[in-house]
């Protein structure tokens, strides 16, 4: 867990390797309320009889269930004393790029890019990758921008 006293601490670690997080597991109660909260019932994420058939031999997470993780994902890797209030901002780009299968653990993997004044607060270049343990491939890669208000 990296810490950032406030402004001038985070500004100085633009461009830098932040660290990774804890390994978390994904549980099918997880993607059975994601697909209730998202109205996504396809039968890869909650049909585990018809899943055990498929590509993937068992269900697997939502794209956007990984995505909506990196807030509680990254808060395991770094925070910024001193803030006010952080928001989401964007993001650059998202790609998804190996299934997450029910059970599997992931962490995320933090590198800041750009890190700029804007909007009376500091933007935030967030390099993500989402790691799946025990595959070389990540689950997903983003830059995800938030902004920090002091």
């Amino acid at each position: 867990m990296q810490v950032f006293n406030g402004a001038d601490e985070l500004k100085a670690a633009a461009n830098t390797k932040v660290g990774a997080g804890e390994w978390i597991t994904v549980e099918q109660s997880q993607i059975d309320l994601f697909a209730d909260a998202t109205d996504d019932h396809q039968w890869i994420h909650v049909d585990k009889e018809k899943a055990a058939a498929g590509p993937f031999g068992t269900t697997i997470a939502h794209g956007f269930l990984t995505l909506s993780l990196l807030p509680s994902l990254i808060k395991q890797v770094y925070r910024v004393e001193g803030v006010k209030m952080g928001i989401n901002y964007g993001l650059n780009k998202v790609r998804f790029t190996s299934p997450v299968p029910v059970g599997s653990k992931i962490r995320a993997v933090v590198e800041f890019g750009d890190i700029t004044e804007a909007g009376g607060g500091l933007q935030i270049v967030n390099k993500v990758t989402v790691e799946l343990e025990g595959s070389e491939r990540p689950a997903l890669v983003a830059e995800w921008l938030t902004r920090q208000y002091f």
